[in-house]
Order: structure tokens, then C-alpha cells, then sequence
């Protein structure tokens, strides 16, 4: 009978060492989603972070990109309007020109 206790006491020491575990385990997979957790409210923040500073950097040299642009644009004009007034028969017979290659091929 001594056996018999012998074992019921280590198969009751066996289910409390198994109970305990499982209780540890269930204490580790809270600590591991909570965890998970705010690694991804992190990470969602910083994705949200970089990609709104993408898209400030983008705007600014778009911005830059246009002002040069429209720099250049009203340079080209200035030399075209000094050509013009420089030279305006040399000028009419360009545009007259220029018009003339694009009807043909337009007409094409």
C-alpha cells in the first residue's frame, strides 16, 4: 500500500508541477501579446512618421523643382522678348516659319 501512496503523491506532486507550468506558460503568452503589442503600435508610428516626412521632403522638391522652373520659363521669355524687339522682321519671319512646319504636319 505504501507504493500505492508512493505514487498517488508523485502523480499529485507531477499534476501541481504540471498545473504550475501551464499558469507560467499562460503568464508568458500574456506578456509576449502585450508585448506584440506595442511593438506594433511602434512600428505603425514610426512607418507613419517616415512616411509623412516622405511626403514633406517630396512637396518641398517639388515645390523647389517648380520655382526653378517657372524661373526658367520667365528667363527664356525676357530673352525671347529682347530677340524680338531686337530684331523683330528676323522674328516674324521665324514664327512665320515655325507655323508654316507645323501645318505640314498637321496636315500629315
Amino acid at each position: 500500500m505504501a507504493t500505492a501512496t508512493g505514487k498517488t503523491a508523485n502523480e499529485a506532486q507531477a499534476n501541481s508541477d504540471l498545473e504550475a507550468d501551464i499558469r507560467q506558460l499562460k503568464a508568458d503568452i500574456d506578456k509576449l501579446t502585450k508585448q506584440l503589442a506595442k511593438t506594433g503600435e511602434h512600428g505603425y508610428g514610426t512607418a507613419r512618421r517616415a512616411a509623412t516626412e516622405g511626403v514633406e521632403q517630396l512637396r518641398a522638391q517639388g515645390e523647389a523643382a517648380y520655382d526653378s522652373l517657372r524661373g526658367s520659363a520667365k528667363d527664356i521669355e525676357a530673352q525671347l522678348l529682347a530677340n524680338v524687339r531686337e530684331k523683330p522682321v528676323t522674328s516674324l519671319a521665324i514664327a512665320a516659319g515655325v507655323g508654316f512646319l507645323f501645318a505640314l504636319l498637321a496636315r500629315r
